[in-house]
């Protein structure tokens, strides 16, 4: 057992692969004393929602006291309308990290593996183990998923494959060419878990979601989230579209109220709201560029990203933290990832980006 473990006899103990995990920490929020924060840390859409998800949320006061619709029912009608998806293929959760684990809960356990490309989401090994499976990592080849490593880290043992596409935190993707391939060349009794959680963000020609590959893939599955450009972070809702068999699983092994009628309702507005979808889109690509452009100037390096976020290299990443948070900005360490030398810095509203770029206008690595 772990040294982790708990030594007092006072209560049951866990499993043992629970005092293996490392607990997930978010972004920071708050500095002790300052009233006005760049909240940089989170890669929450610095806009917010949009106006209708917002009086769709506020609207649905008056029903609180009802239990959610069990099926989501009117959620998964709205996103299969916007997505061109077949509903009935669609699951819906409470954030994307509830699908993540519902995933892990059904299709993996002790003596199994979970693989993940080396700079991934650190929900995956952290869902393998809590259900005793052992997390797996591929190398990586210049910050970007290396299909040809995660294809030979495959093993009889393997029984899912989480990728990230765009990759939090590099902000890197694979190419259509590079998924389908992927999908083509893994066995067919591994899942391939494509966690599209920042594709609306993507404008890039040659990028998939993923969706194009369940039909012809069964063991493809697709995971999206309302954290991101729907501005929901608050309320905790994400969906995944899979062939229906992985459909009748989930729905098998998750919550029968798993996701609150406030998120619903206030998700199905969101995803019609695609307007604000193309704004939140618009103002994060000309900040992003102007931001890495500014970095480029001051002889910092951005790494190549198209989400709303971007990985700096510093010579002293903790002190560049602990620099900008002095100077009201919070920004995220990447230690915990394997880049100690990064940080990752969420693209803001344009106040927030300005202030970054003065901050570090004056700082001396």
């Amino acid at each position: 057992m772990s040294s982790n473990a708990p030594t007092a006899s006072t209560a049951p103990l866990a499993k043992p692969s629970i005092y293996e995990i490392a607990p997930y920490v978010g972004g920071a929020s708050s500095i002790e004393g300052v009233e006005k924060i760049s909240r940089l840390a989170s890669n929450e859409n610095p806009l917010g929602p949009g106006a209708e998800a917002l009086a769709a949320y506020q609207a649905a006061g008056d029903s609180l006291f009802r239990y959610p619709d069990g099926g989501a029912v009117e959620l998964r009608r709205a996103i299969a309308e916007v997505q061109d998806l077949p509903m009935e293929q669609i699951v819906c959760s409470a954030g994307s990290d509830e699908m993540i684990a519902l995933l892990v809960r059904a299709y993996a356990g002790p003596g199994d593996e979970v693989l993940y490309s080396e700079h991934g989401f650190l929900m995956y090994p952290i869902t393998a183990r809590a259900q005793g499976a052992t997390p797996v990592t591929a190398p990586e080849t210049n910050l970007r998923t290396d299909v040809d490593a995660l294809l030979a880290a495959v093993t009889p043992r393997t029984r899912i494959v989480f990728l990230a596409n765009p990759n939090n935190p590099t902000g890197s993707y694979l190419t259509r060419d590079e998924l389908e391939r992927l999908a083509r060349e893994l066995p067919d009794d591994v899942l391939l878990v494509i966690d599209a959680a920042y594709a609306e963000y993507v404008e890039a020609a040659d990028y998939i979601t993923g969706n194009e590959l369940v039909a012809d893939h069964p063991k493809v599955v697709v995971t999206r989230t309302f954290s991101k450009i729907y501005g929901l972070a608050a309320l905790r809702l994400g969906w995944a579209y899979a062939a229906p068999e992985v459909v009748d699983v989930l729905n098998r092994v998750r919550g029968p109220f798993n996701v609150s009628a406030v998120a619903q309702i206030a998700g199905a507005a969101a995803v019609r709201d695609q307007a604000h979808v193309a704004h939140s889109r618009a103002h994060n690509t000309q900040w992003r560029d102007w931001f890495i452009a500014q970095l480029a100037r001051l002889n910092l390096r951005a790494e190549p990203s198209v989400a709303n976020f971007v990985i700096v290299r510093f010579a002293d990443a903790e002190d560049a933290a602990a620099y900008l948070k002095r100077h009201g900005i919070l920004v995220r360490q990447m230690a915990a990832y394997g880049l100690p030398n990064h940080l990752r810095i969420t693209i803001g509203t344009e106040s927030d980006m300005r202030a970054v770029v003065d901050a570090l206008s004056d700082y001396e690595q």
